[in-house]
């Protein structure tokens, strides 16, 4: 059997699936979809998982573009293996739920070493970081009006998680102190 594919695998070859890449044009998607926002693949990387999914026979050089004209960029196209390596990954990527290790837990988990003052200017710092990552991911998406409903579908997933924790973080904040504060929500 063969070896699963990591996410970061899997992104690629879905991107490749999807249509025939190269890898700056891999890094122009995933920099416009807000990807990063959900998965770890560094500009630095893309080659390198290029090459894993190359030799796992998963995508093999695709043909020069029409007109026969070529950049010098390897164009990187999905073979039939690879297909169905991609559709299966992701259908048990849809289906399984898989846990998540945010730091977030890890700081809580030893929260009572932080001095209450670090520790409210720490959630405060949190609260603004994720009021910007919102407007971010907001004004991405807002950009793109003619996305296909799946890619609309992963910013719209991306804004509910970050407006949960906000709410949760709202809430947490009000325990610290034992107050509300006005406009969170």
């Amino acid at each position: 059997m063969a070896p699963a594919l990591t996410p970061a695998e899997l992104t690629l070859l879905g991107l490749i699936v999807e249509k025939p890449r190269h890898g700056y044009e891999l890094e122009e998607v995933i920099t416009a979809r807000g990807m990063r926002e959900w998965t770890e693949i560094g500009f630095s990387s893309i080659y390198y998982l290029l090459g894993k999914l190359r030799d796992r026979g998963l995508i093999g050089e695709a043909g020069p573009p029409a007109g026969g004209r070529t950049t010098g960029r390897k164009v990187f196209a999905a073979t039939g293996e690879g297909r169905r390596a991609c559709a299966e990954a992701a259908e048990r990527a849809v289906a399984e739920p898989h846990p998540v290790f945010p730091a977030l837990l890890v700081g809580l988990a030893n929260q009572p070493v932080i001095p209450p003052g670090r520790l409210r200017a720490a959630v405060e710092q949190r609260a603004a970081a994720l009021a910007e990552r919102h407007r971010d991911v907001r004004a991405a998406a807002d950009a793109q009006p003619d996305l296909p409903g799946f890619v609309r579908a992963i910013f719209e997933y991306t804004l509910a998680q970050l407006a949960a924790e906000r709410a949760w973080l709202s809430a947490y904040r009000a325990s610290l102190d034992g107050t509300s504060i006005p406009g969170e929500d």
